[in-house]
């Protein structure tokens, strides 16, 4: 068994309000989900209106399929979201045996 995990670290311009930010992630948090079968959620940066660390993993048995997983997830967020800016993501993948 292999688990992914990613932190994306986001920038949302234009977000007025700790209401906003959290409307604007849950949407986005299910529509990965749906697309991508992955959990994810807000990890960090609780307070902050225009800043935002998301966590998403991945459970696969291939270490590049869990990784492939998770740069198409930041890609996507990058293509279909111009309203968030990705500023960074790290991924590290985990074996269990």
């Amino acid at each position: 068994m292999v688990i992914g995990a990613a932190i994306i670290e986001l920038q949302l311009p234009g977000v007025q309000s700790l209401k906003e930010k959290r409307s604007m992630l849950k949407g986005l948090t299910a529509r990965l989900h749906k697309h991508f079968n992955i959990s994810c959620g807000e990890v960090a940066l609780h307070d902050a209106w225009q800043s935002a660390s998301l966590g998403a993993t991945v459970v696969s048995t291939s270490p590049v399929h869990a990784d492939n997983v998770l740069e198409n997830v930041v890609g996507w967020i990058e293509v279909n979201r111009p309203d968030i800016v990705v500023v960074g993501h790290s991924i590290e993948i985990i074996h269990f045996f």
